[in-house]
Parts: C-alpha cells; structure tokens; sequence
C-alpha cells in the first residue's frame, strides 16, 4: 500500500512538468519533492521519471502510473466534497411533491422541520397528476400508489401502507337504520372520481374477501379535504385515507362505517432523482419524511372514535 501523499506529490510533479514548478505550486522544498518521488519509484522498483540538470521525462511506466494516480486523487477529492457537503447545514430551495390527500399530515409535521432546519424553504407542489421529476425541477416526490414506481432513474424510498376507510357523520348514519354491505350504494356518496357520473370502490374485508359497490356520488372531487368536509357536513359516505379519518374519528365529527371494509393497501413511498451529489438540503427534508411520516401512519392506524368506544384498525 503506497503512502497517499507520496503519489500525490509524483502527481503534482507530472502535472507541473518538473521538480522546481511542482514545489512552487505547493509551496514546499524541491528536496522534499525529490525525496519522496524517490522513495515512491524504490518502493514500485521502477523508474517514473528520467532527470537531467536541464529537463524531466516522464516514462512510459511513469505515464500509466500518473494517469492512475489522477484518476486515485480525483476520486479522493469527490469523496470529501460528498462528506463536506452533508457535515454542511442545510440551506437553500427544496421542491417537494405530494398528493393532495397527504397535505393535512405534512402541515402537522413540517413545521418542526423548519424549525430544526431554518435555513431550507420548501416549495411545495400538491397534485394527483402524475409528477416527472426531471421535466418539472422537483427534488422530491412523495407517492401513494398500489405499486412502487419502477422507473431506474429514480431512487425509492419505501415507508409504509395506507388504506382508505368508510365515512360518514354521525347525523347522516342516524337517518339509516342499518348499513350492510349489500345496501351501502343505496345511501348518498362522496367520491374521488370527478370524470365520471358513476363509480366503484373496491373493497376487501378483514377475512379477505373483496367486492365491488357501483355507486353514484353527490359531489365528484380529488380533493380529499372537500370529500371530508362534505361528509362531515352530512352530504353522504366516503371513503377516506387513514390519515383523514384519524383526525375527524378522533374529533367526533365523522364516525367509521362498515369498518370490517377498507380500500386494499396503497404504498406510500418517497422517490428522488439521485443520491450523488444531493444537496445537504435535500438529503435532509428526505430523512425527516422517513423518520416522522411513518410516525405519522403509524399513528393514524390507531383511530379512536370520541365518545365511541375503542375502534382498532
């Protein structure tokens, strides 16, 4: 194993074209340049460099080894910038995208965020419609699909599953006398589609079993925040991510329907163009996600309805 400094300075020496140029360039004695290329050619048993009083030739084995030295150095100097940048305090713009449903659960944990980090500003894009990173500049997407993406420029970071879960005010359920499975799309619904007059949820139940209930919502919308408020103000059932539901149980203000039914598992996940060269900014705002996002889920799977009893999930 060479000594690092020994083929830094051989390369210094190369790269300056000869001793005198080289100590210049470092500010260091010749005689401490000369020294250590001489111990470095003892130690490879070969000559690098032909001297003469007047001029320096770099040999043909001399050459081969530089071009190696180089391209050791250079790799070198890249692996300290990565660490320097992430020993960096995080400053600068991060752009983050996230769906419309998952914006409640950022609010409630961004601004801890800011505060550990006040440096960062974060432009966030909240859309259903499908994000290319690249194309539109954004650093960070934040992703809940029944699949992980398999795009291979992306990076993913998985966290968890969500689920979706029936819900309607406690004045609404009070004018039904019994709610089944069979009769759910006989009541007033609520729904994410917004293209169509008609829709179906496709539900399984805690055994397993799956079905299909065609239904014809009141109000068509992809905002899950105006399908809550909806469904809070009485105008029919919908079906609503854990993390939506968590709060209005908690709050009393909608109350769970059929809960032995949910929509299957929806992969929450993180992907971002690249690690290399990310910036400390970056790659903070992705570790606060994983750290507290899941937190988060794993909180929402905990509902208790007020004034309900205990509802598991």
């Amino acid at each position: 194993m060479q000594d690092l400094n020994d083929l830094a300075l051989f390369a210094a020496v190369v790269r300056n074209n000869g001793f005198s140029a080289a100590a210049r360039d470092l500010n260091i004695p010749k005689s401490k340049l000369s020294k250590h290329v001489a111990r470095l050619e003892e130690q490879l048993g070969v000559r690098l460099l032909e001297r003469s009083t007047r001029k320096l030739r770099v040999t043909e084995i001399g050459r081969v080894f530089y071009e190696h030295c180089q391209s050791l150095l250079d790799g070198v100097a890249v692996a300290e910038a990565e660490i320097a940048a992430v020993r960096a305090e995080p400053t600068g713009t991060v752009r983050l995208a996230c769906p419309l449903g998952f914006t409640p659960m950022l609010a409630d944990i961004l601004p801890a965020f800011h505060r550990r980090y006040p440096g960062v500003r974060l432009l966030i894009t909240a859309t259903n419609r499908r994000i290319d990173l690249i194309e539109e500049r954004i650093d960070v997407a934040l992703r809940a699909r029944d699949q992980l993406d398999t795009d291979n420029q992306l990076i993913i970071r998985r966290f968890g599953e969500v689920r979706q879960r029936l819900a309607a005010s406690p004045t609404l359920l009070a004018r039904f006398d019994d709610v089944t499975i069979d009769n759910l799309s006989e009541m007033p619904t609520l729904s994410m589609n917004e293209s169509h007059a008609t829709d179906v949820w496709r539900l399984v139940d805690t055994e397993g079993n799956t079905t299909e209930i065609s239904h014809r919502p009141i109000i068509g919308c992809s905002d899950f925040l105006i399908l809550e408020r909806a469904a809070i103000e009485g105008m029919g059932v919908a079906l609503l991510p854990d993390h939506i539901c968590e709060r209005a149980f908690r709050a009393g203000v909608l109350a769970p329907v059929l809960p032995e039914w949910s929509s299957g598992d929806v992969v929450v996940h993180l992907v971002f163009p690249s690690r290399h060269g990310m910036l400390p900014a970056t790659r903070a705002l992705i570790d606060y996600l994983a750290d507290n996002l899941l937190n988060a889920m794993q909180k929402c799977r905990e509902i208790v309805p007020k004034g309900a009893g205990s509802f598991e999930i």
